[in-house]
């Protein structure tokens, strides 16, 4: 397991109506998916990839966690109803 929690961004985009993954830890991530639940499944192979192929992982024979902290915001527009 690396020591380092690698931290990744969030945010809904109202427009095309999805979740749009990117993050200053993780060269390279830009990915995105309808559901946060879809999101969070894309991360979870796309994030060791990316940190794999940056040579940001630690040089092992075996698996690595990958600790990840997904900080999402949605904001919305609501009209309080007269």
């Amino acid at each position: 397991m690396t020591d380092k929690v690698y931290v990744v961004r969030a945010d809904w985009d109202a427009e095309a109506k999805v979740w749009i993954a990117y993050s200053d830890d993780v060269p390279g991530l830009a990915t995105g998916a309808d559901t946060m639940e879809d999101l969070m499944d894309k991360l979870k192979i796309v994030v060791p990839e990316l940190l794999e192929e940056n040579g940001l992982l630690p040089k092992t024979d075996g698996e690595v966690d990958v600790p990840i902290s997904v900080m999402a915001q949605r904001v919305e527009h609501i009209r309080r109803l007269a």
